[in-house]
């Protein structure tokens, strides 16, 4: 079976190619898929914007209604990074909408993957940090509320610690979330997780991925999860402008290939999601994001 892939060409909202979030990764990143033979068509689906009543099972219905209305108060806007205009909105809609049908192909074929997603930085009151809806937290509150799972596991390896994530689940028992990122990197306050793990500047391969392999079995041996849902950042790379860490494209393979087969041989579905990824170079970037895809594949 090929690999369940989500994706949209509006998940790229038209950013100026100067702009500190490389908006044109996004088209760029299904180009890299398609040459890879990975973007068949039979297994290609587009969402439909995420209505408001899904996206406020996470996000306060004000900060929601003003998304949608595009009225988004400019102090918000500025935590955010950029303006939050119609395509920005829509993109948001999409992108939530896009990890939650990845969520729900993953029930159904063991692994999807959502080629946008991991805006982690949203917290239930507002986003920040290039985030404006937790597509993630809105989709583990999507499918408990609904009864389709009864224990969801959030993996999150980007560089940044996912604080809006751990504080939109905080108070929800039947999720966990584990992060593992830059100790020195964004944000500056962090919001504790299920469980953090803090990686000093400029860890490399070795360390990185002997660090994840020990934990892998304890997250495990917790409860039998339903789902997993791994946020596959690349902004973990050396050659990323807001890394700080030292991993190589082997090592992000390496630990795709680690997080993804450790969960499918339990026998656990895992929706992907890309998360960060800042590299100046586009192209090798949405190459580098291509990875998630790649090892994802192994296992459809």
């Amino acid at each position: 079976m090929p690999l369940q892939i989500v994706h949209h060409p509006d998940y790229d909202a038209g950013f100026a190619v100067n702009h500190r979030f490389p908006m044109s990764k996004y088209p760029l990143l299904m180009e890299a898929l398609r040459v890879r033979g990975l973007a068949e068509p039979s297994a290609l689906s587009m969402p439909e914007p995420a209505p408001a009543a899904l996206l406020k099972l996470a996000h306060a219905a004000d900060y929601v209604d003003q998304v949608i209305a595009c009225q988004v108060p400019e102090k918000i806007e500025r935590e955010i990074g950029f303006r939050v205009g119609p395509r920005v909105s829509l993109r948001a809609q999409l992108a939530t909408a896009g990890t939650v049908l990845a969520a729900r192909l993953a029930l159904k074929h063991g692994i999807a993957c959502n080629a946008a997603g991991g805006s982690h930085h949203a917290r239930r009151a507002q986003g920040a940090g290039f985030c404006t809806f937790n597509d993630v937290a809105v989709a583990a509150l999507a499918l408990l509320s609904e009864g389709a799972v009864e224990n969801v596991l959030v993996v999150d390896l980007d560089v940044h610690q996912g604080d809006g994530t751990a504080d939109i689940l905080k108070d929800e028992p039947r999720a966990f979330t584990f992060s593992m990122h830059g100790e020195r990197n964004y944000p500056v306050r962090k919001i504790t997780s299920g469980l953090d793990v803090a990686l000093p500047d400029g860890t490399g391969d070795a360390v990185y991925l002997e660090r994840l392999g020990a934990i892998l079995p304890e997250l495990s041996g917790q409860r039998r999860w339903d789902i997993a849902f791994y946020n596959a950042g690349v902004d973990v790379h050396a050659e990323d402008r807001l890394g700080r860490l030292a991993l190589t494209d082997a090592g992000v393979r390496a630990r795709d290939d680690l997080v993804i087969g450790h969960f499918r041989s339990q026998g656990v579905p895992l929706c992907g999601v890309i998360g960060g990824g800042y590299s100046t170079d586009v192209p090798a970037l949405a190459a580098r994001h291509a990875i998630l895809f790649e090892m994802a594949s192994r296992y459809a």
